[in-house]
């Protein structure tokens, strides 16, 4: 069996990890169809795997001079109000570690989330990490060693359902789903044609709901394509997630559901 390695996206480098689509007329590695419900595409635009060219434009604009605006130049203003041998008051937004306060033994563990990507991160990087530091990646790779080195295999796109839009518009169809609490999706599974049949992607799937369920969610949904082939489709075929351990919760022959609880 090949040793198997599942790595969460959240840079540059493990973007690069994607495995190429089966299908050329298709890209999974820079479809936005699921997070942009009127516009989003399954395209080949192979450009959003890269950095952007810096802008031709020259150094932007400074902001128009205020006068009523206090002097910066020598620091923040005073505040009467800060603790003494403090210059600015304490923020209350923001959280101990900001604070530099020192670590509390009986506050539970923050999990380590994805920073947000710089502005000449590749444009599906940056889809991929909205709002991943508070709900963590949107993505995962598998990589197989089958003792000739080490394979991008596999990849799963997920998250939770206000990310996706598309999603959302799907679940609008049949209310009898249930509304709360919202689940997490997995919009994409998808695994490269020599990697079919050994069961990788479903370890995939696998590590996704581990995760998931790790993160608080009660269930995830998928919505999958029956009259598409594997080769032309990243949501695979509903006896996939069946496999996957997923139930049918709508039976719709054109936009089915598959869920699964979590637990």
């Amino acid at each position: 069996m090949d040793r198997i390695r599942i790595v969460d996206v959240t840079d540059a480098a493990t973007l690069g990890l994607l495995p190429p689509c089966a299908d050329p007329a298709f890209d999974h590695r820079t479809c936005d169809y699921w997070e942009d419900a009127d516009r989003g595409s399954k395209a080949n635009r192979p450009a959003w795997l890269k950095a952007p060219s810096p802008s031709a434009g020259g150094p932007r604009r400074p902001g128009s001079f205020n006068p009523f605006a206090p002097d910066q130049s020598s620091g923040p203003a005073f505040n009467p109000f800060a603790p003494a041998g403090s210059k600015t008051g304490p923020n209350p937004l923001l959280d101990d570690a900001d604070l530099g306060v020192d670590d509390n033994p009986f506050a539970p563990s923050r999990p380590n989330r994805p920073t947000a990507p710089g502005t000449d991160a590749p444009r599906k990087l940056v889809l991929l990490s909205r709002g991943a530091s508070l709900a963590g990646s949107y993505a995962k790779v598998l990589l197989a060693d089958d003792g000739e080195g080490e394979r991008a295999v596999a990849y799963a796109q997920f998250g939770p359902l206000s990310a996706y839009p598309r999603a959302m518009r799907t679940r609008e169809l049949y209310p009898r789903l249930p509304q709360s609490p919202p689940p997490a999706v997995i919009t994409c599974i998808a695994s490269t044609a020599e990697a079919r049949g050994k069961g990788l992607a479903l370890r995939l799937v696998e590590a996704v709901c581990a995760d998931l369920a790790g993160r608080g969610f009660s269930a995830v949904e998928a919505y999958p394509e029956p009259a598409r082939s594997p080769d032309a489709t990243s949501a695979a075929t509903p006896t996939f997630w069946l496999r996957a351990g997923f139930s049918v919760a709508v039976d719709d022959e054109r936009f089915p559901v598959v869920r699964r609880e979590l637990g």
